[in-house]
């Protein structure tokens, strides 16, 4: 059984979300430009980023572990991953605020998340998926060593958009190409009762 894990790279520290980061998640995730290409509610509201932080504390860490990106004590974003162990997958799905865009902190995250799942979970293959007209985030996949393995067209509408479908692309990486390109880990881990930073 997975528990909850702190992991944390040179400048961020990943960990479990926590009821004080409400304030923090709300004050990213307002911003109608960052949540753009994300299924969210629009407006997004502080009862939007209190249900977000009460649903990660639900999240089973068996099946969808779920992170905060923390940067010097502020959480400026989420990572999670949701496994399907019987075939050996996971899907990762990432955001951080967009005042921290272009500093290479998804990137960052997403070398620490995919690391520590393909060895928690001894995966095989892990894919993200986005919007295809949200470049930002498919970049992210490629610099990470996904591989683009299609679009999905019309891909389904959201709860928070149900008339909305847009085409989706989709990248993954198999846990040979990880190991052959990524040497150690790009983390360290600490227990979850340490926060710190």
């Amino acid at each position: 059984m997975t528990r909850p894990i702190n992991l944390k790279t040179r400048r961020l520290l990943l960990r479990p979300f926590e009821l004080s980061d409400v304030r923090e998640v709300y004050e990213y995730a307002q911003d109608p430009d960052w949540s753009h290409f994300l299924p969210l509610p629009n407006p997004y509201t502080y009862r939007d980023a209190e249900e977000f932080v009460a649903s990660s504390f639900a999240s089973d860490w068996n099946t969808n572990p779920h992170f905060a990106i923390s940067l010097s004590g502020t959480v400026i974003g989420s990572i999670n991953i949701r496994l399907d162990l019987r075939n050996s997958a996971a899907e990762i799905g990432y955001a951080i605020g967009r005042a921290h865009w272009g500093r290479g902190i998804t990137l960052e995250a997403g070398r620490a998340a995919v690391d520590w799942a393909f060895r928690e979970y001894n995966l095989a293959r892990i894919c993200a998926k986005a919007d295809l007209e949200n470049g930002q985030s498919w970049r992210v996949m490629e610099k990470l060593g996904m591989q683009r393995e299609g679009i999905t067209r019309s891909s389904g509408p959201s709860e928070h958009a149900p008339n909305i479908r847009e085409d989706t692309v989709t990248y993954s990486i198999l846990r040979d190409e990880w190991e052959q390109d990524n040497v150690g880990e790009p983390y360290q881990r600490q227990a979850n009762s340490d926060s710190s930073e």
